[in-house]
C-alpha cells in the first residue's frame, strides 16, 4: 500500500520507537480487512520493536489496537488510517513505542493526573482536515494516562454505527458513551473540558502577568504576523486566542499563498504556530475576548477582559479576530446543527454518500463545495439567493456539467425542517413569484461568506456598517494605540497573505507608536 518514498520515510521515522510493542488486528473476510493487513505488514515489517498479530476479537472489523508490551495503553483505529489520517497513524506508533510528545511538562502532568476512567470515541472521515487534532490529541492522551482509552473510528466504513448514533458532522467525540464534543479540538480544548479547574487556574495566571507593549487578540494569519514582527523588534509580546489558526484551520486547500505552490489549512497553521514559538512571545490559547477597556488617557495601559474571568493590559492592541461562517439565521438551523446542517463540505461529506444534500451559497465557496459533494451524494440541489450565481466561469461551467445538481436561483431559504433527531428538508421561497417550496434531503451545506467577530467591541471602536473595525492606512483605529488587522476590518479581499501583510503593518504602527508616545 506504501510506495517507495512513504516506506522510506516511514523506516526513518520507526527508528526512533525505543519500546517494543504490538498490533493487534480484528480483521474479516471483507476487501478492506485484506487492505488493512496489507498495511499493517508493511509497517511490522519496518520495525523489529513491532509485532503483528491478527487474533484480536474486537466488535469492529477491520479495526487494530496498538499496545506497548510493559504497559497499559488502550489506543485503537476502527477503519485504515490514511488520508489525513496517516499522519495520526504515525505519531501514534511513535508515542506507543516510548517516542516523547512535544507538549510541555506542565500539560504532561495534568493529564497524567486526570481521575477517572475515560473512554473515548472518536468518528472521523478521511477526507476531513479537522479530524487529525482530535485523533492525535486524544491517542496521546491514552498513551500518557492509563485511565484514558480511544478508539478513532472511520465513519465511512461503519455506517450503521453512524446512523444509529445519529453522527452527522465530524469530527465527533463521545466520552464514555455521551456525546462529548463535535468539531476541532486540541489537548488544550480537550483537557479545558475534562479538568474542570483548569479554566480557573488559566484565568489566574494570566491575571499575575505583567502589562506587555503589545497584546494580540486573535491567532489567525494577521495575529500570528503581528506578534512576531512585534517580538522581532524585541519588545514585550503576547497573543490571546481563540482558537490559534482561525479560519485557516477549516480550509482545505491553499493555492494562492506565494512561493508554496500547494498546502493545506492545518498544515500552515502548524507552520505559524511553529515560528511564532521560535520567539520570546507569551502564547495564551483558548482565550475568548469579552471587552476592551480603552485606556483612560494618553499613553495609559489598555485593558482586555475575556470569558474565562482573566484580563490583560498593554500598551497596545491589535485586534485580529477575524471572521466566522455566516449562517442562514432561519428557524431549524441551530436545532439541527451537526444533524444535517453543516458549514464544512469536506469534513462531513463523506457522510453523506448515497444522499441527498443542499447547498447554500452561489460564489466560489459554495459551487466549489457543490462539485466535491457531487462525487459523493446521490443529488445537489444548489440555491443561490441572487438571479445569477457569483463564482467564477471555470467553476461554474464545471458544475453545468454534473449531471446529479440542480441549481436554484432566486432563492431565499426560510426554514430547516427534520423529525426532531435529524434534517429531513428545507423550505424555501422563490423570490420572483413569492412561492413557498419544500426540497427533502438529508443534509443542508452552508456556504454564505463570513461574519467579523467583533461583537464585543461594538461598545468601543468605530465599526462599519458591516460589523468591520474601521481602520487607517497604518491599521490605526479610532482608539489611540488601538490597531487591527486581518479579516475583522475593512480591508477588502479576505485572503491569508492579505492578512499577514496586514498584521504586520499593524505591528509596525503598534511599535511606532510606543516609541512616539
Amino acid at each position: 500500500m506504501l510506495d517507495a518514498n512513504l516506506t522510506a520515510q516511514l523506516k526513518a521515522y520507526l527508528e526512533k520507537v525505543t519500546q517494543p510493542f504490538e498490533i493487534v488486528a480484528s480483521l474479516d473476510n471483507g476487501a478492506k480487512s485484506t487492505e488493512l493487513k496489507t498495511l499493517l505488514e508493511e509497517i511490522a515489517s519496518l520495525s523489529d520493536k513491532i509485532t503483528l498479530r491478527t487474533d484480536g476479537d474486537d466488535a469492529r472489523k477491520p479495526s487494530f489496537s496498538l499496545n506497548r508490551i510493559d504497559g497499559d495503553i488502550s489506543l485503537r483505529f476502527a477503519g485504515i488510517p490514511m488520508g489525513h489520517e496517516f499522519t495520526s497513524l504515525v505519531l501514534a506508533l511513535l508515542q506507543v513505542g516510548g517516542h516523547p510528545s512535544k507538549l510541555g511538562q506542565e500539560v504532561i502532568e495534568q493529564i497524567a493526573k486526570l481521575p477517572g476512567k475515560m473512554h473515548f470515541e472518536t468518528y472521523f472521515s478521511l477526507s476531513c482536515q479537522n479530524c487529525p487534532d482530535v485523533v492525535q490529541a486524544l491517542n496521546l492522551m491514552a498513551v500518557l494516562n492509563p485511565n484514558i482509552s480511544h478508539v478513532a473510528i472511520d465513519g465511512a466504513l461503519f455506517q450503521e454505527e453512524v446512523e444509529q448514533r445519529q453522527v452527522m458532522s465530524v469530527p465527533m467525540v463521545f466520552l464514555n458513551g455521551e456525546m462529548f464534543g463535535q468539531g476541532r479540538m486540541g489537548v488544550e480544548e480537550i483537557l479545558a473540558k475534562v479538568d474542570t479547574g483548569s479554566v480557573e487556574r488559566d484565568a489566574a495566571k494570566m491575571n499575575e502577568k505583567e502589562p506587555f507593549e503589545v497584546l494580540v487578540i486573535g491567532g489567525g494569519p494577521a495575529g500570528a504576523a503581528a506578534s512576531i514582527y512585534s517580538a522581532r523588534k524585541g519588545i514585550r509580546t503576547g497573543i490571546a486566542a481563540e482558537r490559534f489558526g482561525g479560519q485557516v484551520l477549516d480550509t482545505m486547500s491553499i493555492e494562492n499563498f506565494i512561493s508554496v505552490t500547494e498546502t493545506e489549512g492545518p498544515k500552515l497553521v502548524r507552520a505559524m504556530e511553529q515560528h511564532v514559538r521560535e520567539y520570546d512571545i507569551d502564547v495564551m490559547n483558548l482565550q475568548k475576548a469579552s471587552r476592551l477597556v480603552p485606556a483612560k488617557e494618553e499613553g495609559g495601559l489598555h485593558t482586555v477582559e475575556f470569558e474565562s474571568g482573566a484580563s490583560l493590559k498593554a500598551k497596545t492592541v491589535i485586534l485580529s479576530t477575524g471572521a466566522r461562517w455566516r449562517e442562514m439565521n432561519v428557524p431549524g438551523e441551530q436545532e439541527y446543527r451537526t444533524r444535517g446542517v453543516a458549514y464544512c463540505p469536506h469534513c462531513d461529506g463523506p457522510l453523506y454518500k448515497g444522499k441527498r444534500v443542499a447547498v447554500i451559497g452561489g460564489g466560489n465557496s459554495g459551487v466549489e463545495a457543490a462539485i466535491d459533494l457531487a462525487g459523493l451524494v446521490k443529488h445537489v440541489t444548489l440555491l443561490e439567493f441572487a438571479d445569477t450565481l457569483r463564482a467564477d466561469d471555470v467553476l461554474q461551467k464545471k458544475l453545468k456539467s454534473l449531471p446529479n445538481v440542480t441549481v436554484i436561483k432566486s432563492a431565499l431559504t426560510t426554514e430547516v425542517i427534520g423529525d426532531g433527531s435529524k434534517v429531513t428538508g428545507l423550505i424555501y421561497q422563490d423570490r420572483t413569484t413569492e412561492e413557498l417550496h419544500t426540497i427533502e434531503l438529508e443534509g443542508i451545506f452552508v456556504q454564505i461568506g463570513l461574519l467579523p467577530n467583533t461583537e464585543w467591541l461594538k461598545d468601543t471602536v468605530a465599526l462599519s456598517k458591516h460589523g468591520e473595525i474601521e481602520i487607517d492606512a497604518r491599521c490605526a483605529t479610532n482608539i489611540p494605540g488601538v490597531f487591527a488587522a486581518g479579516d475583522v476590518t475593512t480591508v477588502p479581499y479576505k485572503q491569508i497573505i492579505i492578512a499577514m501583510g496586514e498584521g504586520s503593518k499593524a505591528s509596525l504602527s503598534a511599535f511606532d507608536h510606543i516609541i512616539r508616545s
